[in-house]
């Protein structure tokens, strides 16, 4: 059956860098909506007269948010349709709180969550002081907004509940505080495809 494996978390969980190892490992399409957005989200933000490098504000909200969702889910989608596993990687926060949300999307390519095996890898780390470590060690510009405003984006690290029409067994929570190991790709790859 085709896999739509989503990992999920907030900025610093080092979500990308445990699916970019699961995706090598796997062989499976990957699609990091940061990356993806990134080129249309400066020129939208430059051309409104706003920072090209904002990904937290109102603003950026306002104008890119849902456009970022939008490309990487049409991207995921349609591999998904040809049959290839696809890997999504991206907070979803908005869209982990509807509770038909993957139903609506993999309608969309004529699936459902009976003929699409739906995994979800939900990153985190053990406290928000590790949060800011790895946010500041990691020195990108697109961290200044919530360095700059930590006491509201900290808000956004608070653990997650997935309100999905998909079975609790589907859902992952992984401490990614320590170093990722091969010992912890091999869980991640059992959980998802269930090989021993």
């Amino acid at each position: 059956m085709r896999k739509l494996i989503f990992v999920l978390g907030g900025a610093g969980a080092g979500k990308t860098t445990v699916a970019k190892a699961f995706a090598a490992a796997r062989g499976a399409a990957f699609f990091d909506m940061d990356t993806l957005l990134r080129p249309a989200a400066a020129a939208i933000m430059s051309q409104a007269g706003l920072d090209p490098e904002d990904r937290d504000s109102a603003e950026y909200k306002r104008l890119c948010r849902d456009l970022g969702y939008r490309i990487t889910m049409d991207a995921a989608l349609e591999n998904i349709a040809i049959g290839t596993d696809a890997l999504v990687v991206g907070p979803f926060t908005k869209e982990t709180k509807d509770r038909y949300w993957l139903e609506r999307e993999l309608s969309s390519i004529g699936a459902s969550p009976e003929t699409v095996d739906v995994k979800v890898i939900i990153v985190h780390l053990q406290d928000e002081l590790m949060y800011r470590q790895r946010i500041e060690a990691r020195g990108s510009a697109l961290d200044k907004w919530k360095l700059e405003n930590w006491e509201t984006f900290r808000h956004s690290l608070a653990p997650r509940k997935i309100e999905w029409n998909i079975d609790a067994a589907s859902i992952l929570f992984y401490d990614n505080s320590a170093v990722m190991s091969d010992h912890d790709l091999a869980r991640l790859e059992r959980f998802v495809y269930g090989e021993s």
